[in-house]
């Protein structure tokens, strides 16, 4: 069993069919939402981790294509500018997982682990310059 986060477009004429469910019946698949937005204009947009079997998620990925789901492996629908972070530490205790983190305990060096990431938008509503951003 692997699990792989992923972000999922979807255009307007796929939001209201069950694709997730389909994934879970039909590919034995877990599968974990971080989050989840339909736009006013009925675009979808899902940030999910899903676990199974790598012959299941590359049969779920063909799935999905058949949909025209626009799939984005391994990104995160937050993002973190490293060329805008002060490195002020502000962020740090609000960080649950610790993907925001010290890279250098000497050099005050905040870093980003992506893939600790559960997006729970903290960091987003407590960094002062606005170095976090959501996709949606």
């Amino acid at each position: 069993m692997i699990t792989k986060k992923v972000y999922l477009y979807f255009p307007k004429s796929e939001t209201e069919k069950p694709i997730v469910c389909e994934l879970i019946r039909n590919f034995d698949l877990t599968i974990n939402i971080f989050r989840a937005k339909v736009t006013p204009e009925e675009e979808g947009y899902l940030s999910l981790e899903i676990t199974g079997t790598e012959e299941h998620l590359e049969q779920a990925y063909e799935f999905l294509k058949g949909f025209d789901v626009v799939i984005h492996a391994g990104s995160k629908a937050v993002h973190w500018d490293s060329e805008r972070c002060t490195h002020c530490g502000n962020c740090l205790t609000h960080c649950p997982t610790g993907a925001l983190h010290l890279a250098d305990q000497a050099t005050r060096t905040v870093a980003f682990t992506e893939e600790k990431c559960i997006e729970c938008l903290s960091c987003i509503t407590n960094c002062p310059f606005g170095v976090c951003t959501s996709a949606f």
